[in-house]
């Protein structure tokens, strides 16, 4: 073997370290990436319904209103119930028409739903009016009867008056229909008294007529001395009971 000299042996040397170099920047290996972190998911946001059984109400009455959440922690309706469970119902008696919120919050976030109530105004009381008197007592304060001498049935100047008011008054009144009674005091026969009735009432109905009065409004029956309006023999009891008299046909 041969002797390498000094110079080539320094040479061989440094070439053979320059090479290892060269080889181990070759090799070098990649940088170790780190597995990547798991993210967690942002909170889900609530969710929130309102319901109200009825929705319209009488001034007084009272609704249910109803209601369900999700995801929330804190629930409130408005107006006048304030905070609430997630889930649940209650009972409101709003005084006038309103609109109940309810609004639900929590970690992601909040929301809210709504529900109108109608209330109906009371009807208004009806103001009485003042009632008049009844059509039997203008009948009564009105109609006139007429008033007859002793074995009469000619109308005094009187009774001719007060026959004025009667036919005034059914002329007024065009749907009344009236009955005409003839009546006598208690001295005569039955039947001379019938008679004398008959003519009495008569008598009226004729002066009514001639005021304008529809003689087929008007009917004619005598009842002479059966019903008198007075029980005393006395002249004053007996005038009360000579008249032609008037009842308001039913």
């Amino acid at each position: 073997m041969k002797k390498v000299s000094g110079p080539l042996f320094r040479i061989g040397l440094v070439t053979a370290c320059v090479a290892a170099l060269f080889a181990a920047g070759c090799t070098k290996k990649p940088p170790v990436v780190p597995p990547p972190v798991a993210q967690t998911p942002p909170p889900a946001r609530p969710t929130v319904t309102l319901q109200a059984n009825p929705t319209s109400l009488n001034k007084g009455d009272s609704t249910t209103l109803s209601w369900s959440s999700t995801n929330a922690t804190q629930l409130t309706i408005a107006p006048e119930v304030g905070a609430v469970a997630p889930e649940g119902s209650t009972k409101v008696t709003p005084g006038d028409s309103a609109t109940y919120t309810i609004t639900a919050s929590g970690p992601g976030g909040s929301a809210d739903a709504s529900v109108s109530v109608t209330v109906a105004a009371p009807a208004p009381t009806p103001v009485e009016q003042p009632k008049g008197p009844s059509m039997e007592e203008l009948f009564l304060k009105e109609v006139r009867d007429a008033y007859f001498d002793l074995d009469k049935a000619d109308l005094r100047p009187d009774a001719r008056a007060a026959l004025s008011k009667t036919a005034d008054f059914l002329k007024n009144y065009p749907t009344i229909k009236v009955n005409i009674e003839g009546h006598c005091d208690e001295r005569g026969s039955t039947e001379y008294n019938l008679a004398l009735g008959d003519r009495r009432a008569a008598a009226v109905k004729q002066f009514l007529v001639s005021q304008g009065v529809g003689a087929d409004r008007m009917s004619t029956v005598s009842f002479g001395k059966e019903k008198p309006f007075c029980m005393e023999s006395v002249e004053a009891c007996w005038q009360q009971n000579r008249r032609g008299h008037f009842v308001m046909a039913r």
